[in-house]
């Protein structure tokens, strides 16, 4: 579909023939999106541009799992920043990126459903830039002038081979988990007192059975890694205190889910647990791990930066729900 106001032409793009094209902008993602276009994480049809002539004003790509019909985050979506030094908001590109999102929304967003969620990738210090912060804040009002709303802001960490592991201390045993069960069950209990922003949004919505499901099922099921790397936390004695999933996705090796039993936090287990899930995938030669977590959620926070992780990145998430 192709759909033309003035000057400005509003399409998707025509296939791998345009990456250029759509790459005009920048963005981290923009080296991805051969690779995900051959793996079916995007398809052409979910990558859309604003043009006027030949000069890219905006552009905005769903990412989805390989297979499935429907996108599962929008997680590209750019306006052109060439005035962003002026002193006073380009408001016409802002429109454009509010005309190019409800557009193309209309056509890959299944009818009475919301659209996925919007997430984006920006610098730690963002608010301390002028020129930084419009570019996250003009892409934020578009966004929102759409009907989304700030869900969350989260942290992005890193963790860089030869940065020292702690050895264990003792107090617990790791061990790899039994079954399927056994985490979905660990994972029903962790929710008991999370501070989560989606697990808590969940948690108004359905059990948390269901919302372990869920999560195991959106995330912990397309690990490209082996479950053998995932392990249980426990007393000497076998009681559990909480557990990791170390693993591989299709971008990186990251710290996927860890978290502490309810009856056991606040005895300083996290810092250990996450060591142990360090160790899995130092021991596999990771050249990086990467690892994220809400910014409310201070005491993991907390935890990744004693055990030397970087806060490199943050992320906001929007939602129209």
């Amino acid at each position: 579909m192709t759909v033309e106001h003035n000057d400005l032409t509003i399409r998707p793009i025509a296939g791998r023939e345009e990456l250029d094209l759509f790459s005009r902008l920048p963005y981290a993602l923009n080296e991805e999106l051969a690779d995900d276009l051959d793996e079916g994480r995007r398809r052409p049809e979910w990558m859309w541009v604003a043009l006027r002539g030949d000069h890219l004003l905006a552009r905005l790509a769903w990412w989805g799992r390989p297979g499935e019909d429907t996108p599962f985050l929008l997680d590209i979506f750019d306006i052109d920043d060439g005035s962003a030094d002026r002193d006073t908001v380009d408001t016409d590109t802002v429109d454009i990126g509010v005309r190019l999102l409800r557009t193309a929304m209309a056509e890959v967003v299944p009818a009475d459903t919301p659209p996925p969620e919007y997430i984006r990738d920006i610098p730690a210090d963002w608010r301390e830039g002028e020129a930084t912060r419009r570019v996250v804040e003009d892409r934020m009002a578009a966004v929102q002038r759409t009907g989304a709303r700030l869900f969350v802001e989260r942290l992005r960490f890193q963790w860089h081979p030869g940065t020292p592991i702690p050895e264990p201390t003792g107090r617990l045993v790791f061990r790899p988990i039994r079954d399927t069960e056994e985490i979905l069950a660990l994972m029903t209990r962790v929710l008991d007192g999370t501070l989560d922003a989606h697990s808590r949004d969940d948690l108004t919505r359905m059990s948390a059975r269901d919302a372990a499901v869920r999560h195991y099922d959106d995330e912990l099921v397309h690990y490209r890694s082996p479950r053998e790397w995932w392990r249980v936390a426990t007393l000497p004695d076998g009681e559990p205190v909480g557990f990791v999933t170390p693993a591989r996705n299709d971008y990186n090796p990251i710290i996927g889910y860890l978290a502490v039993l309810p009856e056991h936090r606040g005895n300083g287990y996290i810092d250990e647990i996450l060591a142990e899930g360090t160790r899995v995938l130092n021991a596999q030669g990771a050249p990086r791990i990467r690892a994220a977590t809400d910014l409310g959620n201070t005491p993991m926070a907390n935890s990744f930066q004693r055990l030397g992780y970087v806060n490199f990145e943050r992320t906001i998430n929007m939602v129209w729900h």
